[in-house]
């Protein structure tokens, strides 16, 4: 007795259903991971064609292979206040594919948890270098850096970063660097022009007080010298005097007829006034 074709039909159809829920196929480039009610309840699977249990059980295929993810064009601002612009890409591959699903179930998911990381880590390392450390003498132990820390964070996902690059970096708006780099110079020359004004005024101020200093050092000397000089002065002219009070008197009178008796000069005097006994015969 011949079955009808619709029941063949039907059959057939049921047939292949059960088996695309029945059976699955891993690639070369893929794992495969069985989960039931949402957990991972076999070990997983390497390629070729594997079973699983119809409907209660569902296959997760994870990349085998490197991937990368790109972060966008950001800025960035170094230890010494310098902003940058940079982008940069990290490579990543899952090796813990039971961890993986638990905690960040899907790929897209990943990406965007480890861009937030290596984010993080990247710009937390860029601050605190200057900005031409950050563009040639330190890249390599930044990205090292970077690498190291962002690849802890990952681990605990069943993730591990190979590679953290930074592909470019850029300066932003050039007319607002001049403008910064032009006010930072101004900045700097009045900070040095009112620093040498400081010292001068300084160094003048210690100039003039030492000129003081010895200006009247130097009158005090003065004033010394001067009065043991009049002194003697007077002591000599004493001794001068005692020895020969009749010269010294004579002397006087000479030079009192030499300023008194000028040309055409006339006095009235009487014939007996002191002032003329030198001149008496």
């Amino acid at each position: 007795m011949k079955r009808p074709p619709l029941v063949l039909g039907a059959v057939a159809f049921l047939v292949i259903v059960l088996a695309s829920q029945c059976l699955f196929y891993v690639q070369e480039t893929q794992r495969g991971l069985v989960l039931q009610l949402g957990e991972p309840t076999l070990p997983v699977r390497e390629p070729g064609l594997h079973f699983k249990l119809p409907f209660l059980q569902r296959v997760v295929l994870l990349e085998k292979r490197i991937q990368f993810f790109i972060i966008p064009k950001t800025y960035s601002l170094t230890s010494d206040l310098k902003t940058f612009e940079i982008d940069n890409y990290a490579c990543w591959r899952i090796t813990d594919p039971l961890t993986f699903v638990r905690t960040l179930r899907t790929e897209s998911v990943a990406t965007e948890r480890l861009r937030a990381i290596v984010y993080s880590q990247l710009r937390a390392a860029i601050g605190s270098k200057e900005l031409k450390e950050v563009v040639y003498t330190k890249r390599k132990e930044i990205m090292e850096e970077v690498l190291t820390k962002s690849r802890l964070q990952a681990a605990v996902y069943g993730v591990t970063i190979i590679d953290v690059r930074i592909k470019r970096t850029d300066l932003p708006n050039r007319t607002a660097i001049f403008d910064r780099m032009n006010a930072e110079r101004k900045k700097m020359a009045n900070k040095y022009r009112y620093e040498g004004e400081s010292e001068n005024r300084r160094i003048r101020s210690e100039a003039e007080r030492d000129r003081d200093i010895i200006l009247a050092e130097a009158s005090r000397k003065s004033l010394l010298i001067r009065g043991e000089a009049e002194a003697e002065a007077m002591r000599i002219f004493s001794e001068a005097i005692a020895s020969s009070p009749v010269f010294y008197e004579f002397a006087k009178s000479l030079d009192l007829y030499r300023k008194a008796l000028t040309k055409n000069t006339r006095l009235l005097l009487s014939k007996d006034d002191p002032l003329l006994r030198f001149l008496r015969p």
